[in-house]
């Protein structure tokens, strides 16, 4: 989507909306990191994220490759920095081409700084670009409107032969050419800010094109005082007597500079002059979001809001799947794994969802899905476990919130789990290993914090679910109670792919997630379904036996965990009776791994990381009507029921006109 297209939505709402600046990384390790951290910072709320492009294009292809990953794997709009110094037009053409087929829709065009080899810029032989306009008119020219074209401004100057006056004709020459937005230098002075804009205003810029302030967070003095010398801004005089007396201490640095910064946002959004910040994050989270805390526009942490969680899950904005509304269950818990899976298979064979008859669906190996960490890091993580009793211990913690992730959940457990957390306990504490699961959801409000999704107004609705490694002893038995109850229906696959299930051959998906909506069709964005899951098969087994590579080998460890994921049983089941989130439980009573027998305390309301949730309550706390009765007695069958349950950056290229 364009950014100026977004960004006039949610103004012409009053809604004041931010931006964050990224640049490529230096090492692999620091690259995975930023993907982490940019996934993280998707939850503070930016309307779009921009990446950088190094001076030359020498980190291009880097670049190029994270507005995709960006773009798709994990749905940020994202726009694309890119210069003409110094560029083989040939590098231009693969660059928009590579933005084209991710689905990116926004370049910063700009001039940008010579190589850091030679001192000043130099236009490449073979190229028309001599200044950035010359790049938009291109751009232009071969892509129509496709693109949303930003341009760099300098409130307070470009370079010491170009003061800021100077350089607004030339940005009015940027605007004229196709730019439809600016993205401004930081600065910190308000008055300087304003004043530029009215000047920018006055030589023609038009209102409907977004001037947006570039807002640089405080981290530490010494970065603060170098960056506003690099780009020439003045820092008002009372920032530096605040922040002098204590530039030794980091900690308060980052405090006084939250409250200096914010002041300087909320005067700039107070005065009418944008309702648009953009932050240079120097890939860091933490004082951005201080900024935001303080000016209180950043969403609460797990917070409901329609315009960030349209789905139960992250929509991609690849350029074939900024559409698509429906996806397996089986990914819950790795996003951006199921997103690089399917990107390149051969239009979704199946239907939709692809299967492993095509050619295209390759080696797992080459979709990048392994485990994330180092070994040392992995076997620090989840120790050494030797005996099936030390990791069923491991998954308890893990349901207990005292391990962050598992090989198959990159994330903590969700509070979405509260209601299951003492069950799912129960069964992993026996070995029967729970890999995800989700409640039953009787008719929630679209704007409940926990289970709500999609447009306000509206009701959601689930079924219960639950995926659970268990060993081949169990399974004769499990199998015999689930054909006994018709609300089930199940699929249970081993590594070597014998598949057993109740679902006919002819069956088609089941939704498992719906939701009712004023004025829509009913949206059903999860389910379950065969092909989907033999896929899911694979994946799993596959991060099963990179586990056991954590290990050395001949250790017991690695003996222990191969023989779990070449011999135990994958089993998805779904309770068909939305009402009642207990109903699949019941089906392992009895059922443990002999010699597993893993002791833990009941959670009771109140307990930090597993909250009961019976008779209408949630965390504790009684919500909206009580539950409904059967023959005068409250239905205890703890569904959720009821309705009413509530390399440094540039910044901004400095030679770039």
């Amino acid at each position: 989507m364009h950014i100026t297209k977004k960004l006039a939505q949610a103004h012409a709402e009053g809604r004041p909306t931010y931006s964050f600046e990224y640049f490529p990384p230096k090492t692999a390790q620091g690259v995975q990191n930023l993907y982490d951290r940019m996934d993280r910072m998707h939850g503070f709320g930016p309307a779009f994220i921009d990446v950088t492009w190094g001076a030359g294009g020498r980190m291009s292809h880097l670049t190029c490759e994270m507005v995709k990953v960006a773009q798709s794997a994990y749905g940020l709009e994202t726009c694309m920095h890119l210069t003409c110094t110094d560029m083989a037009q040939s590098k231009i053409d693969g660059a928009l081409d590579e933005a084209y087929k991710a689905g990116c829709t926004n370049i910063l065009a700009l001039r940008g700084d010579p190589p850091r080899e030679k001192e000043k810029w130099e236009q490449s032989e073979g190229t028309a670009f001599r200044y950035a306009k010359d790049l938009i008119k291109y751009i232009k020219e071969k892509y129509g409107n496709h693109f949303d074209i930003g341009v760099a401004g300098y409130p307070e100057g470009c370079d010491a032969e170009t003061d800021a006056d100077a350089h607004i004709p030339y940005l009015k020459e940027k605007i004229d050419a196709g730019g439809t937005f600016v993205l401004a230098q930081m600065s910190y002075d308000v008055d300087i800010f304003i004043d530029w804009v009215k000047k920018c205003r006055q030589a023609g810029i038009p209102e409907n094109v977004p001037i947006i302030p570039g807002v640089m967070p405080i981290q530490t003095y010494d970065s603060f005082l170098r960056r506003a010398k690099w780009t020439q801004c003045r820092v008002p005089k009372h920032w530096l007597e605040q922040l002098e007396p204590i530039k030794n201490d980091d900690a308060q640095v980052r405090e006084v500079g939250k409250d200096l910064v914010a002041e300087f946002c909320r005067k700039l959004l107070d005065s009418g002059t944008t309702m648009h910040l953009h932050f240079y994050t120097m890939n860091l989270a933490a004082s951005t979001r201080m900024v935001l805390d303080e000016l209180s526009v950043a969403p609460a942490a797990d917070s409901h809001n329609p315009d960030l969680k349209p789905l139960p899950w992250r929509q991609s904005l690849g350029f074939n799947r900024r559409d698509e509304n429906v996806r397996p269950i089986f990914w819950r818990n790795r996003k951006q794994s199921y997103v690089a899976r399917t990107q390149d298979w051969d239009e979704f064979p199946n239907g939709r969802w692809g299967d492993s008859r095509s050619p295209a669906f390759g080696s797992l190996d080459a979709y990048g899905i392994g485990l994330k960490g180092t070994n040392e890091h992995n076997r620090k993580l989840w120790g050494e476990p030797k005996t099936a009793q030390q990791v069923a211990e491991l998954f308890v913690g893990y349901m207990s919130g005292k391990v962050e992730s598992l090989p198959w959940s990159e994330a903590p457990i969700s509070s979405e789990a509260d209601s299951l957390r003492q069950d799912l306990i129960d069964l992993n504490s026996r070995g029967l290993l729970t890999i995800n699961s989700q409640p039953a959801v009787d008719g929630a409000k679209s704007s409940h914090t926990t289970y709500g999704w999609g447009p306000k107004n509206g009701y959601v609705y689930q079924k219960a679910y639950l995926e659970v490694l268990i060993h081949p002893a169990i399974l004769p038995k499990l199998i015999e109670r689930m054909e006994e109850k018709e609300e089930i229906t199940y699929y249970a696959v081993n590594h070597s792919g014998e598949l057993k299930t109740n679902v006919s051959s002819d069956g088609g998906p089941n939704a498992v997630t719906w939701g009712v909506f004023p004025g829509k069709e009913i949206v059903q964005p999860t389910i379950v379904e065969t092909v989907s899951f033999l896929a899911w098969r694979d994946e799993f087994y596959h991060l099963g036996l990179e586990w056991s590579k954590c290990y050395d080998e001949a250790t017991e460890s690695r003996r222990l965990i191969r023989e779990i994921a070449e011999s135990w049983y994958l089993v998805n089941i779904v309770d068909n009776d939305y009402r009642d989130s207990r109903g699949i439980f019941p089906l392992f009573d009895g059922l443990r791994v002999d010699g597993v027998d893993v002791k833990t305390k009941s959670i009771t309301n109140g307990d930090a990381n597993g909250l009961s949730h019976v008779n209408g309550t949630v965390n504790g706390e009684k919500k909206g009507k009580s539950l409904p009765e059967t023959n005068g007695v409250p239905d205890k069958n703890n569904a959720v029921n009821g309705a009413d349950l509530e390399a440094a950056p540039t910044m901004m290229a400095k030679n770039e006109l």
